[in-house]
């Protein structure tokens, strides 16, 4: 009889003692540092608006860049510790790119409000871009942060050569 080979498949690891069990605890550490983030966000976009005068669009990318660089670092070194770590250089790269694309899904409601609606105020450009904007885009980085950026560990059962000898 031929010889019969499977090739091992790749089943997510248990997670190690610094990954949470279970979507909970993951989605939790996440919400802490995507909450810190938060406040670095709206701080940093409130002073480049009020204080620099920028436009509401650069003063949300100016945001942006300061607040993903503090979440990268509280992600990469609490949130998904127990997962597979990229190159630091390649792990920020990709939470960048990830991040950018979020970015867009932000900058959409305050864009919105700002041109389509006309509403300039301090209180309709914080609505739409530090609330409806990062609700949006948190959903959007929690999946991608999880699927490309920190992937789960994932172990391959060693091989098992199934030979059948013909007698």
């Amino acid at each position: 009889m031929p010889s019969t080979a499977v090739d091992p498949v790749p089943v997510p690891a248990e997670p190690g003692p610094a990954e949470p069990r279970g979507t909970g605890g993951l989605a939790w550490r996440f919400l802490v540092v995507g909450g810190l983030a938060f406040i670095v966000d709206v701080t940093c976009y409130n002073l480049a608006r009020q204080v620099l005068e920028t436009g509401p669009l650069t003063s949300k990318t100016l945001a942006f860049v300061v607040s993903a660089t503090f979440a990268f670092a509280g992600n990469r070194q609490w949130t998904f510790e127990g997962r597979q770590q990229r190159r630091l250089a390649t792990a920020y790269l990709l939470f960048f790119a990830v991040n950018l694309a979020g970015l867009a899904v932000n900058l959409v409601p305050l864009a919105i409000t700002s041109y389509a609606l006309g509403w300039t105020s301090a209180v309709a450009e914080n609505v739409s871009a530090n609330l409806v904007g990062v609700a949006l885009a948190t959903l959007f980085r929690y999946w991608a942060y999880g699927r490309w950026v920190f992937p789960p560990k994932v172990t391959v059962p060693p091989r098992e050569d199934a030979r059948t000898v013909a007698s």
